[in-house]
């Protein structure tokens, strides 16, 4: 097996802070890898020291001769004067050259010119390659080719540095959150393209259900030291969970043999041989090992919110238009204690202006939004995060409370709240300015929770948020008894939290379907067969009133009974696995499973309950 990238002895640091410390791996050709760690260890570092963006403490990086290397980076840089064609044409590969000269030979009109340059495109199989990076530019969105690089959001610009990396199609493949700003349909088409592709892959993502599908292995930085697994992300949790238990036992081994060592210490004479030296030599590496802490990812945290009425909120035929652009239509629908919503559509289809009409941000064109007395909004958005960059972080929080009330009647303090989200009692203390992007989003959730509130609304709260945050949030969400709106492209996420799901097909319509985001597309899939099905059942259903225009007898009687006990088995079925989706799972499998039986025997239930109507009104 060729290795792409080999790492040896690679440390980095600044000043005391150590990101990590002696790490080795290597990247043999065709693996695709997952990099996991916590927000502010490293991740996004490493990438750039491999990449050249940034220098090791110690250590050496070396690479397979002659192999091309592409770089997603969290914060690419593109030339604002270019257009988006040719932004995606702006490399050093000759297929690219071969293809401008064409471009600039239709310009100049000359026959000569483009005679000779189709020729070249013939001989390169540069149609090809132009095909695809228009493809590629439209599978992420980005339609209009002639619009300036300066003109693009944020978001866009991220789409488009991913699809020149994509294009320039390198042999080896780094990317850094390449999920962030695409939303679930393109993160599913980027997820079968790098399946398929032969790149070798080493990414930093959080998406659970990505690194399952693409990734063949897993690394992980922690305590400044890297972890190797293979398989899958399942896979992953469960041998990370033995290495941590086993950790901990060894940590309680040298915790108790240290107390022995330490009676031997004091007791021995001041004369020490080459014996008594070894031995305090291997104490300090004793004391070392058993000073060692392991934080708990898996806290739980239950708060006390603010008591919500029976009213909370209720929307009457509201419509939202931008000119021609219709967001909103004559939309209805009114809150119910506990529920868990998820909202799904793509960008500019209406998801945020619904929730600024939700928070009173925005006014509805038409439509009236009436809001309980007890109501408690707290909401969690981008653009919300606003810190006084030279406060420490104990502070942001302590602004706010200094104690929050937990629903078994206990206080915790605001301090206590920060460790249980992952900032331990020396980060609580830091600057807000030396905090990662995740870990300030971090922060704001934590200033979100502080005020309890009973109606939380999320607006793709998983963007840079590190894999053990994410668990936190999670339980915290499935424990929540207010209600949850949830706009996410995190498919693990919704599939947790969610009960139904919004979705809006931007033209104004918003579909309300029952179950997680898995369910959901497991519907929509079945509904895009419904016409032809809804043909057949009417063509069926002609042939049916004919036949069955005499009288019903004994065989009509007997198949009602029949499909009445069937219907009553179904049910309870359908209720068994709805209470299994209810419970936390892990296993993407065994969730796709499950909703798939689960669709199985609706579409069966649908069937057999339409047949015993249809004879319970030839009975009756």
């Amino acid at each position: 097996m060729i290795s792409y990238l080999r790492i040896d002895n690679l440390s980095k640091s600044f000043g005391d802070l150590v990101l990590f410390k002696d790490i080795c791996f290597h990247l043999d050709q065709g693996q695709k890898i997952g990099l996991i760690a916590k927000n502010g260890t490293g991740k996004s570092t490493l990438l750039n020291i491999i990449s050249g963006k940034d220098s090791p403490s110690s250590g050496t990086i070396s690479f397979h001769k002659d192999i091309s290397i592409g770089f997603l980076e969290q914060d690419p840089q593109l030339n604002p004067n270019l257009t988006v064609i040719e932004q995606s044409l702006a490399s050093d590969n000759p297929i690219v050259k071969i293809i401008k000269d064409y471009e600039a030979a239709l310009t100049s009109n000359s026959e000569k010119d483009i005679q000779r340059s189709m020729e070249l495109m013939d001989l390169n199989k540069a149609w090809d390659y132009e095909n695809k990076v228009k493809q590629i530019l439209s599978k992420l969105k980005l339609n209009n080719l002639d619009q300036k690089v300066s003109s693009l959001s944020g978001g866009q610009q991220k789409r488009l540095a991913l699809a020149n990396v994509l294009i320039n199609n390198p042999d080896l493949l780094i990317l850094d959150e390449p999920t962030n700003h695409l939303d679930i349909e393109m993160i599913e088409w980027l997820e079968e393209y790098l399946a398929d592709t032969a790149s070798t892959l080493l990414l930093v993502t959080h998406d659970r259900y990505f690194l399952d599908d693409v990734c063949n292995g897993i690394i992980e930085i922690d305590r400044q030291g890297l972890y190797h697994y293979k398989g899958s992300y399942e896979y992953y949790i469960e041998k990370r969970d033995e290495r941590i238990a086993n950790d901990l036992t060894n940590i309680d081994k040298a915790r108790n043999l240290m107390v022995k060592e330490l009676e031997w210490i004091r007791r021995m004479p001041k004369a020490r041989g080459t014996k008594s030296k070894y031995r305090i030599e291997a104490f300090d590496e004793l004391k070392k090992k058993a000073s060692e802490k392991i934080t708990d990812d898996k806290a739980v945290i239950r708060t006390n919110m603010a008591r919500l009425g029976s009213k909370i909120i209720e929307l009457e035929s509201i419509s939202k238009a931008y000119q021609d652009k219709v967001l909103i239509q004559n939309f209805s629908y009114i809150f119910s204690r506990g529920e868990k919503l998820g909202i799904v559509g793509n960008n500019g289809s209406g998801k945020s202006t619904f929730l600024n009409i939700l928070t009173g941000n925005v006014i509805p064109d038409s439509g009236t939004v009436s809001l309980g007395e007890t109501l408690v909004i707290g909401y969690f958005r981008q653009e919300g995060m606003q810190f006084d960059q030279q406060m420490r972080v104990i502070d942001a929080v302590t602004n706010i409370a200094e104690f929050i009330t937990l629903a078994d009647g206990s206080k915790i303090s605001a301090s206590g709240l920060l460790t249980l989200f992952l900032f331990p009692p020396e980060k609580q203390y830091s600057y807000i300015y030396k905090l990662s992007g995740g870990e300030k989003r971090r922060l704001f959730l934590v200033t979100i929770l502080m005020n309890n509130p009973n109606f939380l609304i999320l607006d793709e709260p998983t963007n840079d948020l590190d894999i053990p945050t994410l668990q936190v949030l999670e339980d915290y969400l499935v424990r929540f008894g207010g209600c949850v709106i949830v706009v996410s492209h995190d498919r693990f996420f919704l599939d947790k939290i969610v009960q139904h799901i919004f979705a809006f097909d931007g033209n104004g319509v918003i579909k309300d379907f029952p179950g997680n985001y898995t369910e959901y597309r497991i519907r929509k899939q079945l509904l895009a067969l419904a016409p032809t099905e809804k043909k057949v059942q009417k063509s069926e259903s002609k042939l049916s009133s004919s036949s069955n225009s005499k009288k019903a007898g004994y065989k009509e009687k007997r198949a009602f009974e029949v499909l009445g006990n069937e219907i009553k088995k179904l049910e309870v079925d359908k209720k068994e696995i709805e209470f299994q989706l209810s419970q936390t799972i892990i296993d993407h499998q065994m969730l796709s499973d499950l909703s798939l039986k689960h669709a199985a025997i609706v579409a069966e239930l649908d069937k057999k309950t339409d047949e015993w109507l249809h004879l319970d009104e030839l009975l009756n």
